[in-house]
């Protein structure tokens, strides 16, 4: 095949045979052509029925202001920008996030959240203005409330304006200015400062809180849903592949192209990074050790599935403006059983090389290591029934090494807009 592979492909795709590319002496089967170009055109993110002001320019510049805002803590100096950092792939570079305390596991990247079906590493939320529900109110991150958030937005004049540009007056139910500084539910607790708050409350001022958290929440989705990384040096090579651009297929060298085939052929990697977005969007048990070693206690999804289902503020919830809607009606289709135990959503790819360390816990400090683990499944804990039973180490050489990561490499985006990564000069 290979040459003539290519030009077969190259013909399936109306490219005339005179045009193909020769790169630099990598060669690719029709198949291999196939699969690299259904790793690309990513396109806009799809529609989030259960934010109607999801795609609101208005309400991404609120979110945007709020993202970057440290008074949506309660010490006022973290924001949601602390563990999700531009320079940092839109993380935090640690292991375990760390907010106000240290949590339990590592801060995924922010790039490409729109394009998820489910949300943290275990799923536990199926809403991206959901997702933003916890860390505010986890006392590990943010550690404020739902209260907090509504005074905000009331109190301040400026976002005050904004927040009404876009979803109206606030209600009269709110009386911001008596509310509790901190309240919220705590169902684990009851008895916690907050819960006592929140309780105290009559039942339309609880709702009024609700309702401007949630849309000051939505806000934020609407800005998330443009953290969109799409046109990497491998977009451009894919896109040359396609066409028969030898310029294009250039924007990879050598060894990044060698990389590529590696990754849809022998490597498997596409089995759980598929698709543009480099990902599945869904769980796998891969047995990696956890952080400090010993036997693994997180029951990922299996512990996911249930907080999803019982979330006040999933898809199918009051809060959402879609919930009888075909992502409210999937809920009911999930099962929790002993498969999902110890599972974690599949990562993105797209500007990997920016975003380490690596796994739900941060296990793997460089891409190398992750590279080294899925060669050798070196600390792999043992099967057990539920495992993974089409991961088996890849035995690459020390050159296929150094290929694989750079093709990793080719995946990081350099054409992103700078003003979306920063507060708001206004």
């Amino acid at each position: 095949m290979l040459r003539a592979g290519l030009a077969l492909a190259a013909l399936a795709l109306g490219v005339a045979a005179a045009a193909l590319p020769r790169g630099e002496g990598v060669e690719f089967t029709d198949a291999e052509v196939r699969r690299l170009v259904q790793h690309t055109g990513l396109g806009a993110p799809p529609p989030d029925p259960t934010n109607a002001w999801a795609d609101d320019e208005r309400a991404a510049r609120l979110g945007q202001r709020l993202f970057f805002d440290a008074r949506l803590s309660s010490n006022g100096r973290l924001s949601c920008a602390s563990c999700h950092d531009a320079a940092l792939g839109l993380a935090d570079g640690k292991p375990l996030a760390e907010g106000l305390g240290t949590t339990s596991r590592h801060a995924p990247s922010l790039w490409n959240t729109a394009f998820q079906r489910w949300y943290f590493w275990d799923g536990r939320v199926d809403t991206l203005w959901g997702q933003a529900v916890q860390p505010l109110e986890n006392p590990l991150e943010l550690g404020s409330s739902r209260t907090a958030l509504a005074r905000l937005v009331a109190l301040d004049e400026a976002l005050r304006g904004e927040y009404e540009a876009v979803f109206g007056a606030l209600p009269d139910a709110l009386d911001a200015d008596t509310l509790p500084e901190q309240a919220r539910p705590v169902p684990e607790d009851p008895r916690h400062d907050h819960a006592r708050a929140w309780a105290a409350l009559a039942p339309e001022r609880r709702a009024a809180v609700e309702a401007v958290a949630v849309r000051a929440l939505k806000a934020i989705a609407a800005y998330e849903r443009r953290l969109v990384s799409a046109r990497a040096p491998f977009d451009v090579f894919a896109e040359g592949l396609r066409d028969g651009d030898a310029a294009k297929v250039a924007a990879l060298s050598a060894s990044a192209q060698r990389g590529a085939k590696l990754f849809v052929g022998r490597g498997r990697c596409r089995t759980c990074h598929s698709g543009p977005n480099f990902s599945d969007g869904e769980f796998h048990d891969i047995g990696i050790a956890p952080l400090g070693g010993g036997r693994a206690t997180d029951s990922g999804r299996f512990g996911g599935l249930e907080r999803l289902l019982a979330d006040p503020f999933n898809s199918a919830s009051p809060h959402s403006d879609d919930p009888t809607g075909e992502k409210a009606r999937a809920l009911a289709s999930l099962v929790v059983g002993p498969q999902s135990w110890g599972e974690y959503k599949t990562p993105s790819l797209r500007n990997v090389a920016r975003t380490a360390p690596y796994m739900h816990q941060g296990q793997l400090a460089t891409l190398e290591d992750v590279v080294h683990f899925y060669s050798t499944l070196e600390g792999m804990l043992p099967a057990g029934h539920h495992a993974e039973s089409i991961l088996l180490p890849l035995d690459l050489d020390e050159g296929e090494r150094a290929d694989l990561l750079a093709f990793l490499r080719s995946l990081t985006d350099e054409g992103l807009d700078p003003a979306l990564l920063r507060p708001l000069d206004d």
